[in-house]
């Protein structure tokens, strides 16, 4: 790109010597006429420097636009440089602030699932406290009610001490009268001996009245055990503790030879995680109801758990569960987690055969557990209108923790059962009865254990025909 600036400049200085030289030549000539000459020159020269000072200032601009324009181009390509660099920062920036982004969406998220677990959490706590309280309330209006009942039956004791005391006088005055019909008598007969009229005393028992008791005793028949009542009041009252040894209404012990025909037995000899047993298939459908009975003899100082139920949304919806950390004798009947009542069991640490029953409906929470053939404990509110659902995994002698395994030993059951039988419905105090004194099985029974699928580990399965012949 040229500047016509330069060739005017160019043409300029050629032809000014060439017109220097021609005025140098006319300076021979007149002094008249070098004046209108110099003037003239000296005109040209000052329209020269002029002309020298608008060229030098128009050279002097096209110079500044030329640095310029390249100052331009090299500010245009060191701003192109700086914007690349600046958007590889930004594009890096933004990279790490969406995986700093990412980072928290998941921590927040995790977040979100601890507070809910944690608020799940607080509300069964929340729950069972409530339900505690309850109960504790429950337990004070039972034991008011039975000072009450103990302060009523004081009073018919006094009643019946005073009737007692009556009939006694009765029978005095009726004595006097027969020793003076007896004193008529030999008045009258001579020869009667009193012996035979009177009357016989306490352990001095007359010849005849001998003959009589034993004659009776050959015809009594052997008594039979006794079903206790349906609707007892006192059995509806609470938890109750079995009597001792030494009380007037301790418990008569059953003769295990009597006890036949209960079905096969399981031996679990030790904590090993393998002495598991599945019963197939579980639960077909949901239950609101449930009855479990079996014959059980413990040979630890605990009760490990005698039932396992689970499902893959909660792994404890239906657990008969001890372990060494609790109390001796204590197991845990939990349905739905977290919600248990804890059951006292304690006479079934002596290695003898007992049968317990459990029992459980929705309808208004009401439970029951009965120990050879007695009520031992009984309650209410305890998962009020819950449904057990179906589909699930039952085991016998192992806690899950998860669905068909997650075994821990210190809750292994280590003992025998026998006759085990699960119903979907409430037994009554009689059937209970009956089972506890080896009849026949109540009707309906959804499962025992001829639906032993899976017998793992040391297990043992064998056929007694009476308890004290099983192993």
């Amino acid at each position: 790109m040229g500047f016509p600036g330069r060739k005017t400049l160019s043409f300029f200085l050629i032809f000014l010597p060439v017109y220097l030289h021609g005025v140098l030549s006319q300076e021979a000539g007149p002094i008249g006429q070098r004046k209108p000459f110099f003037e003239r020159l000296r005109r040209l020269e000052e329209q020269f420097q002029r002309f020298q000072e608008v060229t030098l200032t128009h050279l002097q601009a096209i110079a500044s636009n030329y640095n310029l324009s390249y100052n331009i181009d090299a500010r245009f390509q060191s701003l192109a440089q700086e914007s690349q660099s600046l958007a590889l920062v930004v594009n890096q920036s933004q990279a790490t602030v969406q995986g700093d982004l990412d980072h928290i969406k998941t921590w927040m998220r995790k977040t979100q699932r601890r507070s809910r677990k944690v608020d799940s959490r607080l509300l069964a706590l929340g729950y069972a406290l409530r339900e505690r309280s309850q109960q504790h309330s429950r337990e004070r209006k039972e034991r008011e009610a039975q000072r009450e009942a103990l302060s009523g039956l004081a009073l018919d004791v006094r009643a019946l001490q005073d009737t007692l005391a009556r009939l006694t006088h009765v029978v005095q005055s009726q004595g006097a009268r027969l020793a003076t019909l007896n004193g008529w008598l030999q008045v009258a007969c001579p020869g009667t001996t009193a012996s035979a009229w009177a009357p016989a005393q306490p352990g001095l028992p007359s010849p005849s009245s001998l003959k009589l008791q034993g004659s009776r005793q050959v015809f009594r028949a052997s008594p039979e055990p006794m079903d206790p009542p349906q609707d007892s009041p006192g059995h509806l009252q609470g938890t109750r503790d079995p009597p001792g040894p030494d009380s007037q209404w301790a418990w008569p012990p059953e003769r295990l030879g009597e006890i036949c025909n209960v079905g096969p037995a399981l031996i679990f000899p030790n904590t090993s995680t393998e002495n598991v047993v599945f019963l197939s298939p579980g639960f077909l459908s949901g239950l609101r109801a449930l009855s479990v009975c079996s014959w059980v003899r413990t040979a630890s100082g605990h009760l490990g758990t005698l039932l396992s139920y689970a499902t893959e949304e909660n792994d404890n919806k239906l657990v008969l569960h001890g372990r060494d950390s609790l109390a001796p004798g204590s197991i845990h009947f939990v349905i739905g987690d977290p919600a248990f009542r804890e059951l006292p069991l304690q006479l079934l640490l002596d290695g003898q055969w007992h049968h317990v029953c459990v029992i459980w409906t929705s309808i208004l929470g009401r439970y029951w557990l009965h120990v050879d053939r007695r009520l031992v404990a009984t309650g209410s509110r305890f998962r009020e209108g819950y449904e057990i659902p179906p589909r699930g995994s039952l085991v016998l002698g192992q806690e899950q923790d998860t669905m068909g395994g997650g075994f821990d030993g210190s809750e292994a059951f280590v003992g025998s059962m026998a006759g085990l039988a699960i119903w979907d419905r409430v037994l009554v105090p009689r059937e209970v009865s009956h089972l506890a004194t080896g009849k026949e099985l109540p009707p309906g029974a959804i499962l025992t254990l001829a639906n032993a699928s899976l017998i793992g580990g040391f297990v043992q399965k064998v056929n007694c025909t009476c308890l004290e012949l099983c192993p």
